[in-house]
């Protein structure tokens, strides 16, 4: 799966950005790697990578600004991005995921998680490249048919109303992408001002009570939003 697949690693932390380097190198991937924010960002538009590391705390320029311009840009926006944060900054994660990263991991992480991580970004692109926007969804057991709006989990039927639908339609499209919830609103509500983030939680709660028994779907990430278990 990783063979010949290409991440750009820019990080301003040299032990750090030696501890990511060697484990996903020994997972196959061949890694280039930066210490700051303009080259990296220069690296990335020369290498058009697979995937980027990036560090959101990084000198010359912040990872916010690298995302921002990666996204503008025809030739990288397609490009994921998984953000390496610290704890304690769920601002700029959200901010992050709102411009259009993928994903993130915050610091201390393990190496185990952090390869998991990309693998599964890497694996939902290519998922998303061939079925995202098809008008079914079949993940393991679980179907969604947009044209007859059905949901079904193990051929039985899940009664969803048409707001619970969409987001659970938009959640599974993209498993294991963390949503957060300005988005999930954007998508389900459009610019209706009238509605609130705290909203979401409702719907979320409410798809969870009608979809889940024994497995759960969706995940809550803890001040940030929530991503579709990747079960694929």
């Amino acid at each position: 799966m990783v063979a010949n697949k290409q991440i750009v690693v820019v990080e301003d932390e040299p032990d750090i950005l030696e501890v990511l380097s060697y484990n996903l190198k020994r997972e196959g991937f061949e890694v280039f790697a930066s210490l700051d924010g303009e080259e990296g960002l220069a690296l990335i538009r020369q290498k058009k990578p697979d995937l980027v590391l990036l560090d959101l705390m990084l000198p010359g320029m912040d990872g916010l600004d690298i995302c921002r311009q990666l996204k503008a840009d025809e030739q990288t926006q397609v490009i994921p991005i998984i953000m390496v944060t610290a704890k304690g900054e769920e601002s700029d994660i959200v901010s992050g995921l709102e411009i259009g990263a993928d994903d993130y991991v915050a610091k201390p992480f393990s190496p185990k998680e952090l390869v998991a991580r990309v693998k599964a970004v890497i694996r939902r692109e290519k998922y998303t490249k061939t079925d995202f926007n098809k008008k079914q969804i079949v993940l393991n057991g679980l179907l969604i048919d947009a044209d007859k709006h059905k949901v079904e989990i193990d051929a039985v039927e899940v009664s969803l109303t048409a707001t619970e639908f969409r987001l659970f339609y938009y959640l599974a499209s993209q498993p294991g992408r963390v949503f957060s919830r300005e988005q999930l609103l954007d998508y389900a509500f459009g610019n209706d001002a009238a509605i609130v983030d705290r909203n979401i939680d409702v719907h979320i709660r409410a798809i969870r009570k009608k979809t889940e028994g024994d497995r759960s779907f969706i995940e809550t990430i803890r001040g940030v939003g929530y991503r579709f278990s990747d079960i694929s």
